[in-house]
C-alpha cells in the first residue's frame, strides 16, 4: 500500500505566510518599510516625470507647433548680419502662412523706472519695435490693459513684458517708465510667453514712434510665423530664401516647441536617473526583507522541525517562507504605491499640473516589489527547508 502524499493548500498556504508576518508585527513594519521607501521613490519620481510632460502636452497642444523664427545670422567673416526691412511681407507670400510679425531690437535704446536711476542699471531688458499682430503670431497674451494698434503705436506707449514689469516694479497700467530719455506710458503687461520667451524682458513700443524717436530703419531682429500644420517643414525650408534670396545661408529658422520638447527629453533623462536611485533603494529594502527571513528561519527553527515531523515536506516549508517573504514585499509595495502616489498628487498641485500616473506603473510596482520578495526569500525558504526535523527539534 502506498503512503498518502501530504498536501498543502493555497489557502492554508497564504494563511501560514499572514501568521509568520502578524506574529513578529514590528519587524515585519520595519522590513517592508524599507520596501515602501523604494517603490515610493520610484512611484513618485515617474509619477512627477508623466504629470509635467502631461502639462507640456497640453501647452503644445493650446500654444500650437506650427510656430516658426527667424533670426539673422553672420556672413562668411563672422560678422552679424540683418535681416530685410520687407523680410515680413515676403513671408506672408509663402503659401500655407497663415500669420507673421517681427521684433526689432532698438541698439542702444533701454528702459528705466525713472530718470534717477544708474543708466548702467538697465536690469538685463531691453526695447524692441513691434507691428500689431505680434501677440497672434507668437501666442502670447496679456496679463492687463490693452496691447498696442493702429493709434497707440504712433504715442509714446509701451507694452511690457513679464519679466520686464517685475524688474521695473509696475504694478499698474498708466504708470510711467523712460525709454531712451522719453516717458512712456504702459499701456498693458504681457503673461509669460512659453513660445516666444525673448519677449517677457522687453519693453515693446510701435514702429512709427521707435522711428520718430530712435531712427529705426524698419529692419527686423526676429521674424515670427505660423502656417498650417501640414505645411510647417516645408515652409521652415522656404523661409530663408524667401528672407533673403541672395544670402540664405545667413538666415536661421528655429521651432520654438523644439525647445519645450527638447526640454521634456532632458527631464525625462533626469527621471531615468532618479529611478534608478530609487531602484536602489528598492533593492536595499529587498536586502531588508531578506534580512528579516533569515533571522526568521533561526528563530523558528523548533517549528520547523515540529511541522516536518508531522508530514510537511521540504517543498511546504520552502513555500511557506517563500509566500511569507513575498507577502511582506507585498505589504510594503501596495503602501509605498500609496505614499508614491501622494507624493505625486502633492507636487502637481503646488505646481498646478494635472495628476498623470499611468495605471500600468502603478501595477507594475506592486508586481516588482512582489518578484524583490520572492527573490529576497528565496535562499531563507531553501534554508529553512533543509534544515533537519531532528536538529531542529533539539535546538
Amino acid at each position: 500500500m502506498s503512503g498518502i502524499r501530504s498536501r498543502l493548500r493555497t489557502g492554508d498556504l497564504v494563511g501560514l505566510g499572514f501568521h509568520g508576518i502578524r506574529a513578529r508585527p514590528l519587524r515585519a513594519a520595519l522590513s517592508a518599510l524599507g520596501i515602501a521607501i523604494g517603490i515610493a521613490a520610484m512611484i513618485a519620481v515617474v509619477g512627477i516625470s508623466t504629470s509635467s510632460e502631461a502639462l507640456v502636452k497640453q501647452r503644445l497642444a493650446s500654444l500650437g507647433t506650427n510656430l516658426l523664427t527667424a533670426s539673422a545670422g553672420s556672413d562668411f567673416f563672422g560678422e552679424d548680419t540683418q535681416l530685410p526691412a520687407d523680410a515680413v511681407d515676403r513671408v506672408r507670400r509663402v503659401d500655407g502662412v497663415e500669420t507673421a510679425s517681427w521684433t526689432a531690437t532698438l541698439a542702444e535704446v533701454n528702459v528705466y523706472r525713472s530718470a534717477r536711476i544708474d543708466p548702467g542699471a538697465t536690469g538685463g531688458l531691453s526695447v524692441v519695435a513691434a507691428d500689431p499682430d505680434l501677440l497672434d503670431a507668437t501666442g502670447s497674451t496679456l496679463a492687463s490693459g490693452a496691447w498696442l494698434n493702429g493709434a497707440t503705436e504712433r504715442y509714446p506707449a509701451v507694452v511690457l513684458g513679464a519679466t520686464a514689469a517685475e524688474r521695473l516694479g509696475i504694478l499698474t497700467i498708466g504708470s510711467q517708465v523712460l525709454i531712451g530719455g522719453q516717458q512712456f506710458t504702459v499701456a498693458g503687461i504681457l503673461d509669460r510667453s512659453p513660445l516666444a520667451p525673448e519677449l517677457d524682458a522687453v519693453a515693446i513700443i510701435g514702429a512709427p514712434i521707435a522711428a520718430e524717436l530712435f531712427d529705426f530703419d524698419g529692419s527686423p531682429t526676429i521674424v515670427y510665423e505660423r502656417s498650417t500644420d501640414d505645411r510647417v517643414a516645408e515652409v521652415r525650408e522656404l523661409l530663408p530664401a524667401t528672407i533673403d534670396p541672395e544670402s540664405p545661408h545667413e538666415v536661421k529658422v528655429s521651432r520654438p516647441s523644439d525647445a519645450l520638447a527638447a526640454k521634456n527629453t532632458i527631464d525625462q533623462a533626469f527621471t531615468g536617473l532618479l529611478v534608478g536611485v530609487g531602484s536602489i533603494a528598492l533593492l536595499v529594502g529587498g536586502i531588508g526583507v531578506a534580512n528579516t527571513m533569515v533571522i526568521s528561519v533561526l528563530e523558528r527553527r523548533q517549528e520547523i522541525g515540529l511541522r516536518r515531523s508531522l508530514g510537511a515536506t521540504r517543498g511546504h516549508i520552502r513555500s511557506q517562507f517563500l509566500v511569507e517573504a513575498m507577502l511582506l514585499a507585498l505589504y510594503g509595495g501596495i503602501a509605498g504605491t500609496a505614499i508614491g502616489l501622494a507624493i505625486t498628487a502633492i507636487v502637481a498641485g503646488a505646481n498646478g499640473w494635472l495628476v498623470s500616473v499611468p495605471p500600468a506603473v502603478l501595477a507594475a510596482g506592486v508586481v516588482a516589489t512582489v518578484l524583490v520578495g520572492a527573490i529576497a526569500g528565496a535562499l531563507p525558504s531553501v534554508r529553512a527547508a533543509r534544515t533537519s526535523p531532528t536538529a531542529a527539534l533539539n535546538a
